[in-house]
């Protein structure tokens, strides 16, 4: 069987409702009903989501966001990095922080960090890029 994921911008909001489930493990204190403008609130912000599709299911998703400090300049910073446990092993192969390091690279920019401070925290897509 082909190997068949992609890595995906979500900007629509059928994209973005698609992360609900993959997010809502990383992040259960969310409410389902306000997902959508809550991650439309942060997009005007600055927040970006992308995520990786497998049979037309959110498998793994990342958000991430351009920041700027005084004492390290210009950088990403990952907020959320999250992928549906039957899916782990598959992601491996594609994860979706090549999309954000791409973006970074492309705005000359530094990956600041990979947050596991939330108690709801899991260990991050499960890949070495």
């Amino acid at each position: 069987m082909p190997f068949s994921m992609q890595i995906y911008a979500a900007s629509s909001d059928s994209d973005i409702l698609k992360c609900w489930p993959v997010m809502h493990l990383l992040r259960p204190h969310l409410m389902e009903g306000q997902f959508l403008s809550l991650i439309r609130n942060m997009m005007a912000g600055g927040y970006r989501l992308a995520f990786i599709e497998e049979a037309g299911i959110a498998a793994a998703a990342i958000g991430y966001r351009y920041q700027q400090k005084l004492y390290d300049g210009k950088q990403i910073y990952v907020d959320d990095l999250t992928t549906l446990a039957g899916h782990r092993a598959k992601v491996m192969a594609v994860c979706p922080l090549p999309l954000c390091l791409n973006w970074a690279y492309q705005k000359n920019l530094t990956i600041s960090s990979l947050p596991f401070r939330s108690k709801h925290s899991r260990l991050p897509f499960f890949c070495g890029c």
